[in-house]
């Protein structure tokens, strides 16, 4: 496979993420000619892509040589500078994603309990009252409708607002702002302005959430939100601006890329129904599946890392302050560790091996939530839904950071 001359400018264009067989093609050759490669695109300061599984690994795992700080995703050298005008920083916000230790390990410590396998496994019920409750809402909807829009979308969110602490009337704003953060760049999400849309958006969340800060210190209850309104960090009370971007993280990221993952599962379950039977006949499968649903999806393209010194990766020598995109997608389809990697397999056995949570001390801190979210909204779609098909052309939102999915239009008989 030949390495296109303008692969820095692909791999970086929001709209090859809204064209699945672009994006894996880019990658693709990226991993059979140069899986360590020095991209200069045009709009943003230059960086290593990492597209090997093996040498995503190894880079997640040595904070030793590698920082998260002080650069998180892609933004273009314009929206850069204008940060930096605004906020003093390079950086959208100071959350979980972009901390190092010491800050790393006190700040994920905060709710580290409230989603571990406990707590999670004591939500179960009240999360299966809002599987049912989404099903529900699907029937009613009736068929034809847009699997994605209508009802991906909101049950996730749904989830992490109950964890969270957020009134369901509020949730539709929380919806609209979460996807003006991550789909900034595609107009029918965000606006298509990307980073003013996301500016816009944080603005209004933080409003938001300092009323809810003060809410809960005067009327404390068993969420989040009061855990964060009234946090301590080395016995001093959490600054806002760290609060608010953790508030952030949970409300935005919490739900839009577990959203990614049920409506991208659903579509390759259709796409190839086959695996959707085997489900049917064998429901031991489907925490296998999930796994394989989130490897085929990977709503997270990409995070960065920052070399801390001189080092190697790949046979490539690293300079000290290089910036390494760490290219999650392109891992979930390395042939080094994924046998046919391009084919949708419920029982693949190496399916729990994909790095969609990331890898190491920075792995997600909401996956075990977001994977009993997906078990439970399948089971009632198992149970109630007869007949499932495809009944148009699904899209994706066109963002190079998380995006999965804007339209899935399906036909359905409930039971």
């Amino acid at each position: 496979m030949v390495l296109p001359e303008n692969i820095d400018e692909i791999i970086c264009d929001p709209r090859t993420y809204g064209d699945e067989e672009a994006y894996h093609r880019a990658f693709a050759a990226l991993r059979e000619n140069d899986p360590v490669h020095w991209a200069e695109p045009r709009a943003y300061r230059p960086f290593w892509a990492v597209t090997r599984h093996e040498d995503i690994q190894r880079v997640e795992m040595d904070a030793a040589h590698f920082a998260n700080e002080p650069r998180q995703f892609l933004v273009t050298k314009t929206d850069e500078e204008m940060l930096l005008m605004t906020t003093g920083s390079r950086n959208f916000a100071y959350n979980l994603v972009a901390m190092d230790n010491p800050d790393h390990r006190q700040y994920r410590g905060l709710t580290a309990s409230w989603f571990g396998p406990k707590q999670v496994r004591a939500l179960e019920e009240e999360i299966r009252h809002l599987a049912r409750e989404t099903v529900d809402k699907l029937i009613e909807t009736g068929s034809p409708c847009d699997f994605a829009k209508d009802i991906a979308a909101w049950y996730p969110l749904r989830t992490i607002m109950l964890v969270l602490g957020v009134p369901r009337e509020d949730e539709p704003m929380m919806l609209a702002l979460s996807q003006k953060v991550f789909g900034s760049t595609d107009v029918d999400t965000g606006g298509g302005d990307g980073m003013t849309s996301m500016m816009e958006a944080k603005t209004e969340f933080c409003a938001y959430f300092d009323k809810l800060t003060a809410d809960r210190r005067q009327n404390p209850r068993n969420d989040v939100a009061t855990l964060l309104a009234t946090a301590m960090i080395n016995d001093e009370p959490m600054q806002e601006g760290p609060r608010n971007d953790y508030y952030l993280i949970v409300a935005a990221a919490g739900h839009d890329t577990t959203s990614s993952a049920i409506s991208g599962g659903l579509l390759a379950l259709l796409r190839n129904p086959g695996e959707l039977q085997k489900l049917r006949e064998n429901r031991d499968l489907l925490p296998n599946a999930i796994e394989e649903f989130i490897r085929w999806t990977t709503p997270v393209k990409h995070f960065f890392r920052t070399a801390l010194a001189d080092c190697e990766v790949g046979g490539k020598a690293i300079a000290k302050g290089d910036a390494l995109m760490m290219c999650y997608p392109s891992a979930n389809r390395d042939t080094a560790v994924f046998e046919d990697p391009f084919a949708f397999r419920i029982d693949r056995p190496e399916a729990k091996k994909h790095l969609a949570f990331g890898y190491g001390p920075h792995t997600c801190l909401g996956n075990n939530l977001a994977k009993l979210e997906i078990r439970l909204l399948f089971e009632e779609i198992l149970d109630r839904i007869d007949t499932i098909e495809l009944a148009g052309d699904p899209a994706w939102i066109e963002a190079n950071f998380v995006s999965g999915l804007k339209r899935l239009p399906i036909a359905f008989s409930a039971r």
